[in-house]
């Protein structure tokens, strides 16, 4: 029988804090001198300077959105009743970009970070230890270990199949904002061939607030086209019984069949987190819906996880082979928990309602429909102009350039006009 073994972190996760300071400085101002007489020329000059500004604002003013999406993205759950939420900030990776330049890599994205840590026997739970290595998440710069042609155009998350000191080289990759609430999460995978591994993708507060999609390769079976994934809620009704969620009995443990090889090619696999409740999916299909008591209700993060430790009742392995995780893309639309950010988003979104405030979020979606699928899998709005204004956005772009934050577009009218007014009155005075 199979269990879905919970993955014990071996490190603290601490919450990213944000500084921020404001110079200050002093000024002192000039008694204007005792203003005399100005010509009815320079008044009627003075006079169309100030209200030329006003007279632009009238015909180029931008609409309340002041840039597009300023409001949020915007998704719908296609179980239960259909309902569409509003999220406020996003993450979007196309890893298929990354390693494209030498500044331009996994290790200078500003997004994600690779983890190393290791496992010993105990901890991992299996017949060896494992060893979370930052040479085993290579990406599109790095030669495939494993893997096809197809994969290259991916990141990899390799698991090894020589053992180092007693321990099976496996791979982890986190985001590094810490503050993802209630959203939906979306990431592109092409899962292994070779029998002996986990893949997972998975959102993590701790360990008893955690939502995963895990892949047992030695449990695909294509003669019958079986092909299964674990979708769990770790909660404290889990750890109480050993971190085995099929025993809860409370509807926190689900085996689904994905209708589909995984391992021919990219698929997305999504998890909505919602208040009360959390639904998975593949390729836009709902595979199963949980609420209740063992729905987290805080903050986390995602992580993408490639890993063995030779637990027979679980991922088998390690693999005979190297085996690759490939993973195109990850897409999270979400609502945040940090403070500033709520308050970024209070300040820059004037009206919901206008036109353009709230953008929906492509959804890819069964087979039926190829080609829309396909150009929701390549939709990123961090492509598009002015569709992530005041968002925290890596700039693979400008080779590696960090984190970039966006800023409203739009000109805005009084400054110039106040601007003229003080012109005006100064030369008046003179």
């Amino acid at each position: 029988m199979l269990f879905p073994w919970h993955r014990r972190r071996s490190r603290q996760q601490q919450q990213q804090q944000r500084s921020t300071g404001a110079g200050h400085g002093s000024h002192s101002r000039k008694r204007p001198p005792t203003p005399t007489r100005s010509s009815p020329v320079r008044t009627l000059l003075c006079t169309i300077t100030s209200i030329i500004p006003m007279l632009l604002a009238v015909t180029i003013l931008p609409s309340p959105a002041r840039a597009d999406c300023e409001c949020g993205y915007s998704a719908t759950t296609r179980s239960w009743a259909n309902r569409t939420y509003v999220f406020t900030d996003l993450v979007e990776t196309d890893f298929a970009r990354l390693g494209s330049s030498s500044s331009n890599n996994i290790s200078a994205d500003t997004d994600w970070a690779r983890q190393v840590f290791n496992l010993s026997r105990a901890r991992a739970r299996g017949e060896y230890g494992e060893m979370f290595a930052l040479g085993n998440v290579v990406d599109t710069a790095g030669a495939a270990r494993g893997g096809d042609e197809e994969e290259g155009a991916a990141l990899q998350l390799v698991v090894g199949s020589q053992l180092v000191d007693g321990m099976v080289p496996v791979a982890e990759l986190d985001t590094r904002r810490l503050d993802l609430f209630w959203g939906t999460f979306r990431a592109s995978m092409k899962l292994p061939r070779t029998p002996g591994t986990c893949a997972a993708f998975f959102w993590y507060f701790n360990d008893t607030q955690e939502i995963d999609m895990e892949f047992l390769t030695k449990d695909f079976d294509a003669s019958n086209n079986s092909f299964p994934v674990n979708l769990v809620l770790q909660s404290a009704a889990s750890a109480a019984r050993g971190y085995d969620a099929a025993q809860t009995g409370d509807g926190s443990f689900v085996r689904a069949q994905l209708g589909f090889d995984p391992t021919a090619g990219f698929h997305e696999y999504r998890i909505d987190y919602l208040p009360g409740r959390v639904v998975f999916y593949a390729d836009g299909r709902p595979l199963a819906a949980m609420r209740g008591g063992a729905v987290p209700a805080s903050p986390g993060h995602l992580i993408l996880q490639h890993w063995s430790n030779g637990n027979a009742l679980w991922t088998g392995g390690p693999p005979a082979a190297d085996a690759v995780l490939a993973v195109r893309y990850v897409k999270a639309y979400f609502n945040s928990s940090a403070p500033q950010r709520a308050s970024d988003h209070a300040a820059r979104c004037s009206d919901p309602a206008a036109p353009g405030a709230v953008c929906a979020v492509p959804d890819v979606a069964d087979t039926a429909t190829p080609n829309a699928s396909a150009a929701a899998a390549a939709w990123f709005f961090s492509d598009q102009a002015n569709m992530t204004n005041n968002q925290t956005v890596y700039s693979w772009q400008s080779g590696g350039g960090g984190l970039g934050l966006g800023r409203q577009r739009g000109w805005r009218w009084w400054p110039s006009a106040v601007a003229a007014l003080l012109v005006c009155g100064w030369s008046a005075a003179l």
